[in-house]
């Protein structure tokens, strides 16, 4: 096992890493930005180290100086959270040439599954079901237009690279496709350094449940269930559980088995999930891989009794699994929210300063926290500051378990997206398992 471990992320999921770190002995080495000095990441850290100015790219991303502190504090492996440097292949590749172990997938892996175009190839050549699109780059919006009508309206223009809903656009005729293609071109250029677009159907209502799967590089790969992630706003999750309430049985071991044929066709190692789009009638389709840790993995942890951090670490470090699939056990049911530093009713981010912090406790209760109660939040990242995450015996128990937290929890100084979070775990439809992508269009207003 490895003995010193740089964390290259800030925030509750640095915090979750280093308590993982914590558990089994291994030494964890911060890093933070002058915005972050205060973070509670950069106080349970054993070591850390100033990365730049508050802003992203002169700090988090910064690959150089990322480098050159893990070679400074001999740092025996980088492990990369989410978002900023964990699905971005140049620093993988950096990472193995400097001899430091990169906590994830090789770099081959990440590129593959990082354009969203040729993940779409991959998965087809493995036999795993895609929605119907065009699995090339489109040149213009007039190539678009032709696409549209090829495939037929409602249509999906999507960027092929990055995620969070960037240069993503639901269109319903020539002229949409048309006056929809260079802004959304333009973005996703702007945000991921490729524009590269391209179109698959529109699934009308569809559930988003995503399978976990762990790879040790020996041929052992095995899936952890899945994860209802179909509450979204602006297609970013806000909400999910496990199990989700709309699988059957025999459609939770036949998508977990796709996800574990698709890793094992792309060589896939570590910790990983596969997204899928899952419409009325049952029928799966692939939509992307996720090459890292997930932002919602708690839940499943709750409900397997597993670490994927620590499971993480093992196979990095080399280690083989030593569950098999027969060994995953599905107990009770997990929900998480994310909270975020924002107004809402219109999403925007509200930075400011955290006067004071309530969180409720008790048994199925968890906590993921970036923030203290007099924490500065800034606007130069994202604004998720926390995650609640409630368990029960089964769903009914643990939304009254949900309900109950969301109405002790106190955030004051900023606004937050908690008043929507409690309109969602009060709606009928909610409780009554009808969460589809739609459910915050339709239901709160």
């Amino acid at each position: 096992m490895f003995k010193r471990v740089l964390i290259a992320n800030r925030g509750e999921i640095a915090v979750r890493i280093m308590r993982t770190c914590k558990s089994l002995g291994i030494y964890s080495i911060g890093v933070y930005s002058q915005a972050d000095s205060d973070a509670p990441h950069v106080k349970l850290a054993d070591e850390a180290c100033l990365l730049g100015s508050s802003r992203v790219a002169e700090s988090y991303l910064n690959i150089d100086k990322v480098l050159e502190i893990a070679l400074r504090t001999k740092a025996d492996a980088i492990h990369p959270g989410y978002g900023l440097l964990s699905e971005n292949p140049e620093f993988a590749r950096r990472c193995e040439e400097l001899g430091i172990v990169f906590i994830g997938p090789s770099y081959e892996v990440i590129a593959l599954m990082g354009s969203k175009i040729e993940a779409r190839k991959a998965m087809e050549a493995a036999g795993i079901p895609i929605v119907q699109g065009i699995s090339s780059p489109l040149a213009d919006a007039e190539e678009a237009v032709a696409a549209g009508k090829q495939i037929g309206y409602p249509v999906m223009l999507k960027a092929s690279a990055g995620g969070g809903g960037i240069g993503m656009q639901i269109v319903r005729s020539d002229d949409e496709i048309r006056k929809a293609f260079e802004g959304n071109q333009k973005r996703a250029k702007d945000f991921f350094g490729d524009g590269s677009m391209y179109v698959e159907k529109y699934i009308d209502h569809p559930r988003h449940i995503e399978i976990q799967i762990l790879a040790d590089g020996t041929g052992n790969t095995i899936y952890l269930w899945e994860r209802e992630c179909s509450i979204q706003r602006r297609h970013q999750k806000v909400v999910e559980e496990a199990p989700s309430p709309f699988l059957d049985e025999a459609l939770r071991q036949k998508m977990g088995e796709a996800a574990v044929i698709a890793a094992k066709t792309i060589g896939y190692k570590n910790a990983g999930t596969f997204e899928f789009l899952v419409d009325k009638q049952k029928h799966f389709y692939f939509l992307e891989m996720n090459t890292r840790l997930q932002v919602e993995h708690p839940v499943t942890e709750e409900i397997t009794g597993l670490d994927l951090v620590a499971e993480q670490l093992r196979i990095a470090a080399g280690e083989v699994l030593t569950i098999t699939q027969g060994d995953v056990k599905k107990d009770g049911h997990a929900i998480e929210v994310r909270i975020y530093a924002e107004d809402p009713k219109t999403f925007y981010p509200s930075p400011g300063k955290i006067t004071k912090l309530n969180i409720p406790q008790g048994p199925g209760i968890r906590h993921e926290l970036g923030i203290h109660d007099s924490s500065m939040v800034t606007p130069f990242y994202d604004p998720m500051i926390a995650k609640l995450v409630v368990k029960g015996k089964d769903r009914e128990r643990a939304i009254d378990r949900l309900q109950a937290a969301l109405a002790k929890y106190e955030i004051q100084g900023i606004k937050t997206n908690i008043p929507m979070l409690q309109r969602i775990a009060e709606h009928p439809e909610f409780r009554s398992g009808n969460t589809t992508t739609s459910f915050v269009k339709q239901f709160i207003k």
